[in-house]
């Protein structure tokens, strides 16, 4: 046991028992995180790295900000869990408050993305049997190329990516899939048993792709003419992450459905959340879905305080004007690998020339400078910070992504 403890004293032993017991589904960078706090974590080592993943936006609010750990500690000495076989005093209030926020009618609380979706499609298929009149058993899905909506068997069943869907057939019918930001292929894709279409304003996973002006609109305006539900997912774009509460905001469109996790709790507790008209919704009766962690006292008192700064801080505005400031100075950047800078807000995509060799060991170069950030698509970084970070920081950033990016 000595010797374990002392291994475990620096990286790389870290590194090593991670390696001899851990299942190998992750590629990360190489360094061990011991702290954070605000955009800034450490390694076991003592460095300082900025973080500009921010967990995939699920610290929009900073690491460990100290008014949801407060309230995640006081509610953990009172209450954790009851199920929801019975009712508890934090439920009501996170009820009101998130669908106030959001213009809700109606919420149902999850604990991750994934589930969130899962339940969404459960929803919406079950509205379109007994609302919209679609044979039992007929019902379709349009989801979108290039999509990530999380990873059990059911969602990569309609996933393009082939690395996510090898080795797990057989899959789940009821999808069709059409291209990302093509409004018109939407239209075209659509049958009598069409219940939904499912989309991300932004595909983040995807590489940051944002649709053409206008895309949004021009399909809300296709599912009210054809009587589908459309369904936003938010998990990543999100409770700040484009400069807006939700990145549908900017078309200003609302969405029939939108699917929130991550930032939610400000990283600090898994939660979700399907956000609803009560007609889509409203399909549910007790014993038709459920959760036993979903809605439980403790995640809905983080869930609260997250929200809470989030818009007291003014973290939303913040993205809005540093986040076009970010993307704007790493477009001025002189760089012969970098292709095109793309993105809304604090998410931003640089994607290189595939003759660049792919984005990791630049990500690795950067993590040598003290900048954490993730490739996603193999030819992309993924810059997004959390909401917190100030124009100061962004340039100490940028000295460091234009060594890396110019050399």
């Amino acid at each position: 046991m000595p010797e374990t403890h002392a291994l475990l004293m620096n990286s790389a032993g870290y590194i090593a028992l991670e390696d001899e017991y851990g299942a190998k589904n992750y590629h990360p960078l190489d360094v061990v995180l011991t702290r954070g706090q605000g955009i800034w974590v450490w390694d076991v080592e003592g460095k300082r790295y900025l973080d500009c993943l921010s967990a995939y936006s699920a610290v929009n609010q900073g690491h460990c900000h100290p008014r949801i750990v407060q309230a995640m500690i006081e509610q953990a000495q009172r209450l954790s869990i009851v199920s929801r076989a019975f009712r508890n005093d934090q439920l009501g209030g996170f009820y009101k408050e998130i669908c106030e926020l959001t213009k809700s009618h109606m919420v149902l609380p999850m604990n991750s993305g994934a589930e969130a979706v899962e339940s969404v499609i459960k929803a919406v298929r079950k509205w379109g049997y007994t609302v919209k009149g679609i044979p039992h058993g007929m019902a379709e899905i349009i989801v979108c190329q290039n999509n990530f909506h999380g990873r059990t068997i059911t969602i990569i069943s309609f996933s393009t990516e082939k690395q996510y869907r090898d080795g797990y057939e057989p899959f789940t019918p009821g999808f069709k899939v059409i291209p990302f930001g093509d409004a018109d292929a939407l239209e075209s894709a659509i049958t009598p048993n069409t219940v939904a279409f499912l989309v991300e304003p932004i595909q983040g996973e995807g590489g940051v792709i944002v649709p053409p002006d206008g895309y949004l609109r021009k399909v809300r305006e296709i599912c009210d003419k054809y009587n589908i539900v459309l369904v936003t997912d938010e998990i990543q774009t999100g409770l700040g992450r484009t400069g807006r509460l939700f990145a549908e905001e900017h078309e200003g469109i609302e969405a029939d459905v939108t699917l929130i996790g991550k930032a939610l709790s400000g990283g600090l507790y898994p939660i979700s959340a399907v956000l609803s008209n009560k007609e889509v919704l409203g399909v549910f009766h007790p014993g038709d879905h459920g959760s036993t962690y979903g809605g439980n006292p403790l995640a809905c008192a983080v869930a609260r305080a997250a929200l809470k700064v989030l818009i007291e801080e003014k973290m939303i505005e913040n993205a809005a004007t540093v986040g076009p400031y970010f993307m704007e100075q790493l477009r001025g950047i002189k760089s012969q690998y970098v292709k095109e800078v793309r993105g809304k807000g604090l998410l931003i995509g640089v994607e290189l020339h595939k003759e660049a060799g792919g984005a990791r060991h630049f990500c690795a170069k950067l993590k040598d400078k003290g900048i954490l950030c993730k490739e996603t698509h193999e030819h992309v970084i993924r810059f997004a910070p959390p909401l917190v970070i100030r124009k100061e920081d962004i340039d100490w950033a940028l000295e460091q992504i234009s060594d890396v990016l110019a050399h």
